[in-house]
């Protein structure tokens, strides 16, 4: 898809009813009965820039949040599919109100797990729709306080996985890495690697832990 066709897809999930009021694909009577997720989640959406004075705030846009397993796949289900993002678009899926970004006050002590799949690897719609049910179905986080979200970069040299932490503890971290390599499928010859958001300025920004 285009920029300008991506854009209109988000238009027709979430947009304005006639008296003004908020409305999206979640307005729908099928959705009195709900099975609740532990927490809210938001999901976001970063556009490629198309002019050099755009900043990454100007980039970065909520697309909708969702609390209940219904109101989940109908947002998955109305959505642009990774594979038709144009290239240096991400998609992030944040827990409650947390930004995507690695100043909010949610992220700064932590870090993310990075991996990236070469297209012609692996289906990248289901791996990212794997990892979004792990995320927010909390079974790969086991005490269900250290993932803040996960984030899909769209590259040209392929697409970059991002499960971001609010910390920085290795023993946690490491058992949640093991569980993130088994939702992408990988194998013992492929490594993942942990980067803190502490060092993120840093010019050689080094990786704290690889598994």
């Amino acid at each position: 898809m285009s920029v300008e066709e991506v854009s209109q897809k988000f238009e027709e999930t979430v947009s304005v009813s006639d008296n003004n009021e908020p409305k999206s694909v979640l307005s729908d009577s099928q959705f009195d009965v709900k099975h609740p997720l532990n927490t809210k989640w938001t999901l976001w959406y970063t556009k490629p820039a198309v002019e050099q004075s755009e900043s990454w705030s100007d980039l970065l846009r909520p697309v909708t949040s969702f609390e209940t397993v219904e109101e989940f796949w109908a947002i998955v289900q109305n959505i642009p599919e990774p594979h038709e993002l144009p290239l240096k678009s991400d998609y992030h899926a944040f827990r409650n109100d947390i930004r995507p970004e690695w100043e909010d006050e949610a992220n700064a002590k932590g870090g993310k797990w990075s991996y990236q799949v070469k297209a012609k690897r692996a289906d990248i719609d289901e791996l990212w729709l794997r990892t979004l049910l792990a995320v927010i179905g909390e079974t790969i986080d086991e005490d269900d306080s250290q993932i803040n979200g996960v984030v899909l970069n769209v590259r040209k040299g392929g697409y970059k996985f991002a499960l971001w932490t609010k910390s920085e503890d290795k023993d946690p971290l490491c058992n949640i890495g093991a569980r993130f390599k088994q939702v992408l499928k990988l194998g013992d010859d492929d490594h993942i690697e942990f980067f803190p958001h502490s060092a993120a300025n840093a010019k050689h920004h080094q990786p704290s832990i690889t598994l």
